[in-house]
């Protein structure tokens, strides 16, 4: 029996993927989340699940940060990305953060139910056009490996603090103490290298999908 995790904030695509997989595997157990800070509670129940499928633009998160996060954190679990963003070298992108597969939302039936299959069966599925695109630049790979090390809420704390909130909107959001956030975002510039605010947003810019967007665009 299959356990598999969806997570996208689109509900009619999180009902089109159950359907297909109540088709193909009767038998299989879904969870879905629909924000980041549920996906992370959902991995953290289901860490042994068969797979995670995931989409990228989750509210509460920005660009690869949850990938890069979760296959950090559940190394054993896989984890595929299924995205409306589908040029090459987003899915090499993705590819080299940890997914093992890239399905683009277009895909037809037949394209997903091999890609599934073939993922489900332990083996990577990649579009031959992710294989041929350019690696990721050396600032990009370490921005991940600085991300790795965050803990969840310290991850979601800089997320939002890319979006441009302040110390006093972020404790609101989370429902904890400015002081608590303060320290958080201590940890936080502590663990990226980075002197200021400013400079995490650009680290942690490098991760977007489109990474030359500017900080608190």
């Amino acid at each position: 029996m299959h356990e598999l995790l969806i997570a996208d904030d689109h509900p009619l695509f999180r009902e089109a993927l159950k359907d297909f997989f109540h088709k193909n595997y009767p038998t299989a157990k879904i969870y879905e989340a629909e924000r980041a800070n549920q996906l992370y509670q959902l991995v953290e129940q289901h860490a042994n699940a068969d797979l995670l499928l995931l989409d990228l633009n989750m509210p509460d998160t920005v660009g690869f940060n949850a990938l890069i996060y979760l296959r950090n954190q559940y190394p054993s679990l896989p984890v595929v990305v299924i995205s409306a963003h589908e040029d090459p070298p987003l899915m090499r992108r993705a590819i080299e953060h940890g997914a093992v597969g890239f399905i683009p939302k277009s895909a037809s039936q037949e394209t997903l139910t091999n890609a599934i299959e073939s993922i489900l069966q332990g083996l990577p599925w990649i579009p031959e056009a992710a294989q041929t695109a350019p690696p990721i630049s050396p600032e990009e790979r370490q921005a991940a490996q600085a991300l790795r090390s965050l803990t969840p809420q310290q991850l979601r704390v800089l997320q939002m603090v890319c979006t441009g909130l302040l110390n006093k909107q972020i404790a609101h959001e989370l429902e904890v103490s400015e002081a608590t956030v303060k320290t958080h975002m201590t940890a936080i510039l502590r663990k990226l290298g980075a002197n200021n605010r400013t400079q995490a947003v650009l680290i942690a810019n490098q991760l977007q999908i489109h990474p030359n967007t500017p900080p608190f665009d």
